[in-house]
């Protein structure tokens, strides 16, 4: 603990105030649970605010509530990233939730008995802690090899993109071909750069998601995503795996969309670098003037001093519950228990569980208290 910091205690700390954090927030206060959200931007719905201009949900605003408020939106409109970030500002004023932006957490650790949650400014000493600090994590990824590029070369990770506006004049080369990727590469395109999509692309949504047939699509796949495709059943179970190491498929745009704008797709992973340009497996180097990394987040959990991750990086836990370390919950990853768990409406339901967990336990460790106490001779 640093003796310079404030030191304040409280039951639980939530960290992150994004959708899953928020509805997490939500369902402690409705247990009249003191609660603290911590989280490191400015203003609440930041974590939103900062993508790419063009970017909306891939989900309709009818599957895009969080516990006690509607998006307020018509159902099957797509809000665009702003009115989400408002959203969430909005979800947090209406129920008075004690979030604390520009606190950044630096370090979640175990002193006697008690966890710490250590920020730039304040010491939190808790009996709970709930990371909600992000669906794939809060690092962009980038491969070593990127330093190795020309300097001439404008460099940004799709973390930064903001529009076309940002690329230089040339060739454009997007790695990673997940949806992102295929966004960012329609918009490069379409924008006059001969654009390269690298990357395998792990299929398309097969139909329109602003059509009318989505209309009656979308409830039957909600309805897979929230109760089929979840760790109960054996296809959920052999989906998560793939779900977090890979990128999702094309949704909005599709390859019809690339090729009239023309996006070359190449299949081929960047695999390093020759003379200061990218080359793609196979040896094929590019010429260009841009390159976008669309490759994703790193699992960074290093300020967790817990072993709470397995080796592939994400934490040993079962429904956001961390059975080496009672009292620490994680909310809103990649496929937590289902695959709507990385969507905004999927937030409240893994929150809820979660919630419900922490507070058996307090009734439990009241009732053994009250146990102990009562053997005690008067």
């Amino acid at each position: 603990m640093n003796p310079t910091d404030r030191t304040e205690r409280i039951e639980t700390v939530v960290i992150g105030a994004g959708q899953a954090g928020l509805a997490t927030g939500y369902h402690l206060a409705r247990r009249g649970r003191p609660f603290v959200v911590l989280d490191g931007n400015a203003r609440v719905g930041d974590n939103w605010r900062c993508h790419w201009d063009s970017l909306r949900l891939f989900s309709p605003a009818k599957v895009a509530s969080l516990p006690g408020m509607s998006f307020p939106a018509p159902p099957m409109s797509f809000p665009a990233k702003d009115e989400m970030a408002d959203f969430l500002e909005t979800y947090a004023e209406t129920f008075h939730l004690p979030v604390r932006a520009g606190e950044r957490v630096t370090r979640v650790g175990r002193e006697d008995g008690e966890y710490v949650v250590a920020t730039g400014t304040t010491t939190y000493v808790c009996d709970h802690v709930v990371v909600a600090s992000g669906t794939f994590g809060r690092t962009p990824y980038v491969p070593g090899f990127a330093d190795a590029l020309d300097p001439r070369i404008m460099q940004l990770h799709s973390s930064a993109y903001r529009n076309p506006a940002q690329l230089r004049p040339g060739g454009v080369l997007v790695v990673g071909a997940s949806h992102s990727g295929g966004d960012i590469a329609y918009e490069a395109g379409a924008a006059g750069h001969p654009t390269v999509l690298s990357g395998t692309i792990h299929g398309e949504i097969p139909f329109d998601i602003e059509g009318r047939p989505a209309h009656m699509i979308f409830p039957v796949l909600w309805f897979l995503a929230q109760h089929v495709l979840t760790l109960r059943t054996p296809l959920g179970r052999r989906m998560r795996p793939d779900v977090r190491a890979h990128g999702g498929p094309l949704i909005r745009v599709k390859r019809a969309d690339l090729t009239r704008v023309g996006v070359e797709p190449a299949p081929e992973r960047t695999t390093g670098v020759s003379g200061g340009l990218p080359v793609l497996d196979g040896g094929r180097v590019l010429d260009v003037a841009n390159v976008v990394w669309c490759t994703g987040f790193r699992q960074d959990f290093s300020w967790i001093d817990l072993p709470v991750t397995g080796e592939d990086g994400w934490p040993l836990e079962r429904r956001g519950v961390v059975a080496s370390s009672p009292g620490l919950y994680f909310v809103g990853l990649a496929f937590q228990y289902a695959f709507a768990s990385m969507l905004v409406g999927g937030a409240g339901r893994d929150a809820e569980h979660v919630v419900d967990h922490l507070v058996k336990n307090l009734a439990g460790d009241a009732a053994g208290r009250g146990r102990a106490r009562a053997k005690v001779p008067a």
